[in-house]
């Protein structure tokens, strides 16, 4: 088991220097981050590094760290350039329930290329086949359902979902589990944006209607020989073990969707590895200055109350509108499992492992249905670690939240929380800005930061997220 470690909370400072920075550096001072956004990102990380390695001799947390970084970026890197290795030409003009079933096919691929990689992979098509009247809900409303709400039900679909399935949330869960939330989510946008659509459209004189909309839209697609290797990288995804056999997968994926992609097809898509490096080197940083956050509040979360669902909901929400939802998603796990998981029930499951569950009639005492469930909930989805004896802390913890029916709408609230909310500004979600900056390259009217959120996340996103909250976390 990884030794717990309790940091010093001002260690938790880079973190939160990081997370500004890249929140607001862009907006401020764009030439300078663009130049050096590699040096600060490294040395607030190498401070962490040495805090770990030297002061608190954490080697096995920093590991641990590593290598869920590793599988991270190997997945989100690899569906990255699959999904750049695919190009649709659409010729033609949508009318509004074109663009209404579009924007439905758009949240479910992102599920199977994850919300970056559905949004490169649609966002140009989508701007062609409105151009006659493409303006600033197009490509919000784009952001709001293909490159956040629409990947909430698998682990591919949006970064959080991943780091929750490494820390051993089933990757089907989240879709069994979250597929009501995100059919009222999504059902509520797309009403909401097809009312706002037709509006447009009917503004459009009917001459110009009757030219460009009415006839049918016809679709090119180049380069589906990519499919094959991204069904290579979703069954990548359910390889535990050998170590790092799933990544070695991923990464031979993406080598030969490059290198067999003809060149035309990724000149269309505009293919470069600047987004992906970026990625990469920023959530290097990421994952090393978030180790004492993470670590903290495990520790001192029982401290801070008996929070609800809905303070989870909310309060996860909340952040990661202004920070990147993926360390906001694990940060706020955190803080769940330390505010309902005892410590004394992780070692005796612990010990049950090692014993292949031999004691598990003889326990006793307060703890012994919360036990009995967790092992319960280990032998359903991590069998294979529980035959082999493999089984981790962190998939203690899950199973417990997961087995112990009480506890399991706070990790759909975290959930949702994070994918959902990621959409109300450019800086929370990765896909937001990549989506603003193909639209302004192409001359379409896109909203400023505070234009994006005060004239749509107000007026749309949060009534939908009210509603959310009201059937599913109010109680």
């Amino acid at each position: 088991m990884e030794p717990t470690t309790n940091p010093n909370p001002w260690m938790i400072v880079p973190f939160g220097v990081l997370l500004a920075a890249i929140a607001l550096a862009p907006l401020f001072f764009a030439d300078w981050w663009h130049k050096h956004y590699p040096k600060v990102a490294y040395s607030l990380g190498a401070i962490i590094l040495a805090y770990y390695f030297i002061d608190l001799k954490g080697h096995e947390r920093v590991w641990h760290t590593a290598v869920e970084y590793i599988s991270f970026i190997a997945l989100i890197g690899s569906l990255f350039v699959v999904s750049s290795g695919i190009h649709i030409n659409v010729k033609g003009e949508a009318t509004p329930l074109v663009n209404v079933v579009f924007l439905f096919a758009g949240a479910v691929v992102a599920n199977l290329f994850g919300t970056t990689g559905a949004s490169m992979l649609l966002v140009r098509p989508w701007l062609r086949m409105n151009k006659y009247r493409v303006t600033a809900h197009h490509v919000v409303f784009f952001i709001f359902i293909v490159s956040n709400v629409g990947g909430c039900l698998t682990p591919i679909g949006d970064p959080p979902l991943f780091l929750g399935y490494l820390q051993g949330i089933p990757f089907w869960w989240v879709a069994e589990h979250c597929w009501p939330i995100w059919a009222v989510g999504l059902g509520v946008l797309l009403v909401m944006f097809y009312v706002v659509d037709q509006g447009n459209y009917l503004r459009a004189p009917k001459r110009i209607r009757e030219k460009l909309a009415e006839p049918h839209e016809v679709w090119r697609f180049e380069g589906l020989s990519n499919l094959f290797f991204l069904a290579m990288i979703l069954g990548a995804v359910f390889i535990g073990h050998p170590p790092f056999l799933r990544e070695i997968l991923m990464l031979a994926a993406a080598v030969g969707s490059y290198f067999t992609t003809r060149e035309s097809v990724h000149k269309a898509n505009h293919f470069n590895f600047h987004p992906i490096q970026e990625v990469a080197i920023l959530f290097a940083g990421i994952f090393a200055t978030m180790m004492p956050a993470l670590d903290w509040l495990k520790v001192n979360a029982a401290t801070l109350g008996v929070p609800t669902p809905a303070f989870f909901y909310w309060a996860s929400g909340t952040l990661s509108s202004v920070l990147d939802n993926a360390p906001t998603y694990l940060s706020f796990l955190n803080a769940i499992f330390g505010a309902f998981v005892d410590p004394d029930v992780v070692n005796q499951v612990q010990h049950l492992v090692q014993t292949r569950g031999a004691d598990l009639a003889a326990i006793t005492g307060p703890h012994a249905g919360h036990i009995q469930n967790t092992f319960a909930a280990l032998q359903r989805y991590h069998a294979a670690d529980v035959l082999n004896r493999t089984v981790t802390e962190d998939e203690i913890e899950i199973c417990f939240l997961l087995g112990n029916l009480a506890y399991n709408k706070y990790i759909l609230a975290v959930s949702v929380g994070a994918v959902f909310f990621g959409a109300n500004t450019y800086i929370g979600n990765g896909p937001n800005f990549m989506v603003k900056a193909i639209a302004d390259q192409q001359r379409v009217h896109t909203p400023t930061f505070l234009g994006f959120v005060f004239k749509y996340t107000l007026l749309f996103m949060l009534p939908m997220l009210v509603i959310v909250w009201w059937i599913f976390f109010r109680r």
